[in-house]
């Protein structure tokens, strides 16, 4: 995207207009601005509706759902992670809030569950729940992967915190949280390939083509912070943030379609529809993690401009074109300062990146929409995955 095309998201509001003059985003703002009698807005009407009770996945609030797959998908984690030799158990029951670091139990968070919720619902949705109690080990599977590359970044980004706790290589050194990771992602492919469901080959390779694009966008990432403030494109970033964080929820949601018995053009209308969730869920934590509440997200405030970190909103920032922009590339190229921090925050809102961001945001979700309707046109089954898709972008901030 050029700046041009930045400037044009922008308006009418203007690159320097304060994020609280901007209509409502989100979810709610994409039902608002479709047209009357635009399918799409029937769709998502309908969905938000409430239950007939005759669905099988009745109660299709996120909270419920998340608390739902919890439930089943924790004790197959706990099972299969109990099997691990006792160096590699401990740091993983650790980094999954199930014990301190002495071994002795915890009762910490074990994160929200996003991933595995995904893969059950998409199966519930294209098969009913008999497809989703089958899917609970490809579920546990990409919960397993998705740690497994938490343990990664948290010592590549030297994070010092994760869910309210210090991360795992802060407690055991590099070396251990690295080897951790590792054997979390082989105890993965080792549950798709002792499932005998008959889609779990085709499971294990999707989700195998999933973490070599998840890897190839983590090098990205990385070589990316080599590279001066005016040297990544908005283009660039968004390639990044889509193997980063849309692959594996697009993987998720593909694994549910194959465990429910989908045709192929359904499983990848259903991997569409996760890439694009997944991409407002990363613009929307981009901006959590410059102005996100530490009470709330258990990270130091500002984390990601100290770092030096080219997210979304910063580069969407840094290419409008906007005054503040050579300032925020200034404060960038310059070495990280405590007193700055506020500064470049603000510099970041006022050349509109808090903003585009949030707008993209609510973009990304009104393809995603697009996208599920292909695969599941009828609006009550597909409420489930409409609720998980409205909770990446309604985070607290």
């Amino acid at each position: 995207m050029t700046s041009a095309n930045l400037k044009a998201v922008f308006s009418p509001h203007g690159a320097g207009t304060p994020r609280s003059s901007v209509p409502g985003r989100g979810v709610d703002a994409i039902v608002r601005g479709l047209s009357e009698g635009d399918p799409m807005a029937e769709f998502m009407a309908e969905a938000q509706r409430p239950s007939t009770g005759t669905h099988p996945l009745d109660g299709h609030e996120a909270g419920v759902i998340l608390e739902r797959t919890r439930a089943s998908v924790d004790p197959e984690l706990r099972s299969a992670i109990e099997s691990l030799p006792g160096s590699m158990r401990r740091i993983a029951m650790y980094h999954f809030g199930w014990e301190h670091a002495d071994g002795t139990p915890a009762a910490g968070s074990s994160g929200k569950a996003i991933r595995p919720a995904l893969v059950l619902t998409a199966a519930a949705a294209l098969g009913g729940p008999g497809a989703r109690a089958a899917a609970v080990r490809a579920a546990a599977a990409v919960e397993l992967v998705h740690n497994f590359t938490l343990l990664h970044d948290d010592v590549m980004d030297r994070d010092t915190t994760r869910r309210h706790r210090p991360t795992a290589w802060t407690v055991f050194g590099d070396a251990d949280a690295i080897l951790a990771g590792d054997t979390l992602h082989a105890l993965a492919l080792r549950l798709l390939a002792e499932d005998p469901h008959p889609a779990s080959a085709r499971a294990a390779a999707r989700l195998a083509d999933c973490v070599v694009e998840l890897c190839a966008g983590q090098h990205t990432d990385t070589a990316m912070e080599a590279l001066g403030p005016r040297d990544v494109t908005l283009d660039e970033v968004l390639a990044m943030a889509e193997a980063k964080t849309g692959a594996l929820l697009g993987c998720a949601c593909a694994l549910g379609a194959l465990y429910a018995g989908a045709g192929e053009e359904d499983v990848q209308a259903l991997d569409g529809f996760g890439r694009e969730a997944g991409l407002a869920f990363q613009l929307i934590d981009d901006v959590i993690g410059i102005w996100g509440d530490p009470c709330s997200t258990g990270k130091p405030a500002g984390a990601d401009l100290a770092a030096r970190k080219k997210s979304l909103p910063v580069v969407a920032a840094l290419v409008s074109g906007a005054p503040e922009s050579a300032e925020l590339a200034a404060l960038y190229e310059a070495p990280y300062a405590e007193e700055d921090l506020e500064r470049t925050a603000l510099a970041v809102e006022r050349a509109g990146g808090r903003d585009w961001a949030q707008v993209q945001a609510a973009d990304r979700m009104a393809r995603a929409m697009q996208e599920l309707t292909r695969a599941v046109p009828d609006p009550e089954a597909a409420g489930g995955l409409l609720s998980l898709a409205e909770f990446v972008t309604r985070r607290s901030c």
